[in-house]
């Protein structure tokens, strides 16, 4: 039986997971079964309200993963192309 956590044990949850990890909302929705809305609106707004020093810690890995984002986007498209030339040859 799958145990269910108050929406405060999740967002601190998700926070820890996100900073140990350097995971991005995405890879913690996944992870977590749970939406990307949803992992953003706990680990932005409600992590905010239930520790403040730790939704600061989230915000920086978060910070990092948007500056990153348009690499890891060109390296997935690189990636999607080569291979389809590979399949092609």
């Amino acid at each position: 039986m799958k145990q269910v956590l108050s929406i405060e044990d999740r967002a601190i949850n998700l926070a820890h997971y996100i900073i140990d990890s350097k995971d991005t909302v995405r890879g913690a929705a996944k992870k977590f079964g749970i939406s990307k809305s949803t992992v953003h609106k706990d680990v932005s707004e409600r992590l905010k309200k239930i520790n403040p020093s730790l939704a600061k810690e989230v915000r920086i890995i978060l910070d990092e993963n948007k500056a990153e984002r348009h690499i890891r986007g060109g390296m997935a498209t690189k990636l999607k192309y080569s291979n389809l030339k590979k399949i092609v040859k």
